[in-house]
């Protein structure tokens, strides 16, 4: 209660009122009529509604909407109609007030902002797959208003400027989804200034010995610094001076983050980062002129400074997916040393710093159209939401956040492309029908299979063939979102079918054997043949892996008295991991295709099949990471993770594929590569999804990756290979 009475409230009203003529301040170049009234309505409303609660650091609740107007203002570049939403942002969620009655007091637009906000005001909370749940619905609030976004992103930035008075762990946590999810979002939506401070608070709280480190290191150094940019500068601007061109040239730092990625990608110290800094000539350039006098200023600057070719960048032509467009070039400086150098102009340089909110300032722009295009992927994305929200949220990271490349139709239009994106990649992007029917390409008039990776400015035409429908193994030649759910679907449409067949086929190998087909009998059946549901079972013998010999075996067993019991699985990750760790019964993960309760994968490190003698690694965001037993990670972790491994067994199923790898050694004569992939593809109709040949002094070596159901497969598949003449040598890959 003392500390309560010691508060200043006048002198607390004083400084309200203070920020508050800030705020109109930062809103006076974009307020029309009756904008200063709406604004003053919704500060009132907001103070009113927020007047008993305090922050964390003590201060009134009411700064907090205020700071994130101001930056929605000043920082973004937003108008009237965001200023009111951020300063009720928080209203409707934390006090009494509805959001009917906003609608009656500033109508329907506000409204329905307020409403995306609040929807997603609890995103990252509880568990990983409902922070990725409450993401989709922040996407799809987007698809419908950007400035939801854009007022959320405010809010998450004064949030991290104000980290200080939180817990560890809450600081912790706040920065590591800041840097996962929110300073990528602001770098896609061309917000680079806040994308910039998020990221270097984001290294802040995460790693403040590091961030503590560069920024004095960067303190240090910066006389040094200056001195050498204005060597740089000076020559520079005096031949602009000279031609009349007007500019203004700038030394910018690298942000903190940057050059921690550097030191940690790299390998090298603060001392060996060449490009610390980057010089920035802004042109004051009208429209028309922009380009060809960014063009002439590279030319100025080219002249006087020594060029590197492979490090141009020209974003002039073709600019960023988030609407970034300027020169980069870098050249050989003084005293030796390597310098950026960006051109840009003045536009170019406010919507490098404001993102998509100084696009609406300049209307028509080309960049206006990428984000509807933007937008239209994440509608697509968000059209057939994966089961796995983890799963689409690491592919809507992977697609939207990624590099970009430019490639070309056959009539010559350009689409737009995450980087290592395939050629079925870009038949999905054509269209769905297009994806599912393509058999191969032609890039550059060049025949490529399905898994070619594309290269920016390629010319891609795709071929297709109406007998033509998509498999599993295509799931590995796709990185786009939008491919992998399209196959995912078909292949799932494709699965029931053939269940349905299987169910009529079952029902008749019943009959045939007098076995009464009941539901009894079924899940005796699913048990016996170690499946993990009927879906499975009814597959399985559509598919022709379940014929009636395993009936009649099934059969026996059950007139032997031997009783198949469904087999138990724990429910939770929490319940195999006590049991394992010394729990009555020691009990197995068992690795099935459609487990819904526990999330798994198979490590991508040793591609453990069916058959392995494997082990399961749980881990906090991925569920269990599947090892074969003789992998060096896995016996890294488990000197290292004992308490994280679980027993796990395969269920014995032979539903899916799996990708193993195979290496041959032998003499090279005619025909050989033909005589192995012949073995391959027709003797045991295994699908292969790379081959790649060497040979030296008539020797070959060459590396298979192919795609079978289980050990036994793969060994069949190795003693074949071993036959061909001229082969020596043929052994499984212990990693790949």
């Amino acid at each position: 209660m003392e500390a309560i009475e010691t508060i200043d409230i006048e002198k607390e009203k004083k400084e309200i009122l203070k920020r508050y003529r800030a705020l109109l301040k930062a809103c006076r170049r974009r307020m029309e009529k009756g904008d200063k009234l709406l604004i003053r309505k919704a500060f009132e409303i907001s103070v009113e509604a927020h007047k008993d609660m305090r922050r964390k650091s003590g201060e009134p609740y009411i700064y907090h909407p205020i700071a994130v107007a101001h930056i929605a203002a000043e920082e973004i570049g937003l108008g009237t109609t965001s200023v009111v939403c951020a300063l009720l942002h928080d209203v409707v969620e934390d006090t009494e007030y509805t959001l009917d009655e906003i609608k009656g007091m500033f109508g329907e637009k506000v409204a329905k902002i307020i409403d995306g906000l609040t929807k997603i005001a609890g995103v990252f909370d509880q568990t990983s797959s409902l922070q990725a749940e409450n993401f989709r619905k922040m996407l799809l609030t987007l698809s419908e208003d950007v400035r939801v976004i854009l007022i959320k992103l405010a809010d998450r930035l004064h949030n991290m400027r104000t980290l200080d008075s939180m817990a560890r762990d809450k600081q912790l946590k706040i920065a590591s989804e800041t840097l996962y999810l929110y300073a990528p979002l602001a770098h896609r939506l061309g917000l680079y200034a806040i994308k910039t401070e998020l990221e270097d608070l984001g290294l802040k709280y995460t790693e403040p010995e590091v961030f503590d480190s560069i920024t004095q290191k960067l303190k240090d150094t910066e006389p040094e610094r200056k001195k050498f940019i204005n060597k740089f500068i000076v020559p520079i601007q005096e031949i602009l001076d000279k031609q009349d061109i007007k500019t203004n040239i700038i030394g910018r730092s690298k942000s903190i983050y940057s050059i921690y990625n550097k030191i940690k990608n790299k390998g090298v110290p603060f001392e060996q980062i060449y490009d610390i800094f980057a010089i920035r000539v802004i042109i004051d350039s009208p429209p028309k002129r922009e380009k060809s006098d960014c063009w002439r200023v590279y030319s100025i600057v080219t002249d006087f400074y020594q060029p590197n070719p492979e490090r141009l960048r020209d974003w002039i032509s073709t600019s960023k997916a988030n609407g970034y467009e300027a020169l980069h070039t870098t050249v050989m400086g003084p005293e030796g040393k390597w310098v950026e150098v960006q051109i840009r102009s003045e536009r170019m340089d406010e919507v490098a710093e404001k993102g998509y909110a100084a696009h609406w300032k300049y209307k028509n722009s080309a960049s206006e159209s990428q984000l509807d295009d933007w937008i239209r992927r994440i509608r697509e994305l968000l059209e057939s939401p994966e089961e796995n929200a983890m799963d689409f949220l690491d592919d809507f990271k992977l697609n939207l956040f990624a590099e970009e490349i430019f490639v070309f139709t056959p009539k010559g239009e350009m689409r737009t492309l995450p980087a290592n994106s395939t050629t079925l990649d870009f038949a999905f992007d054509i269209h769905t029908k297009v994806g599912e029917k393509c058999i191969g390409a032609k890039v550059n008039h060049k025949l490529v299979p399905l898994s070619h990776h594309l290269k920016g400015g390629d010319q891609v035409e795709i071929l297709t063939s109406e007998k033509q429908f998509p498999k599993e193994e295509w799931l590995n030649y796709v990185i786009t979102a939008k491919a992998k759910s399209k196959i995912k679907n078909a292949l799932k449409e494709e699965k029931k079918k053939i269940a349905v067949k299987g169910k009529t086929l079952l029902q008749s190998y019943c009959n045939k054997l007098r076995i009464e087909f009941n539901s009894i009998n079924i899940q005796e059946l699913i048990s016996y043949l170690k499946l993990p549901n009927d879906q499975d079972l009814f597959y399985g013998v559509g598919m022709g892996n379940i014929d009636i010999k395993r009936l009649q075996e099934y059969k026996k067993a059950k007139s032997n008295g031997i009783k198949a019991k469904p087999g138990s699985l724990s429910n939770t990750l929490e319940e195999i991991v006590s049991t394992v760790r010394g729990g009555p019964k020691p009990d197995l993960f068992v690795i099935g295709e459609n487990l819904q309760k526990i999330n798994y994968k198979l490590s991508p490190c040793c591609h453990p099949i069916p058959g392995d003698d494997v082990v399961g690694f749980t881990t906090p965001n991925q569920g269990i990471i599947i090892h074969r037993v003789n992998c060096p990670e896995a016996i890294k972790l488990m000197s290292n993770y004992a308490y994280r491994i679980v027993k796990a067994k395969w269920t014995g199923q032979k539903l899916l594929s799996f990708l193993a790898g195979i290496k041959v050694k032998g003499i090279d004569e005619v025909g050989i590569v033909n005589n192995i992939t012949k073995i391959i593809s027709n003797e045991l109709n295994v699908n292969m999804r790379s081959i790649s040949f060497d040979s030296n002094d008539g020797v070959f070596e060459g590396t298979i990756m192919v795609f079978v159901q289980d050990t036994g497969h793969l060994t069949e598949l190795i003693k074949k290979l071993s036959k061909v003449s001229g082969v020596s040598n043929v052994t499984r890959m212990d990693t790949q």
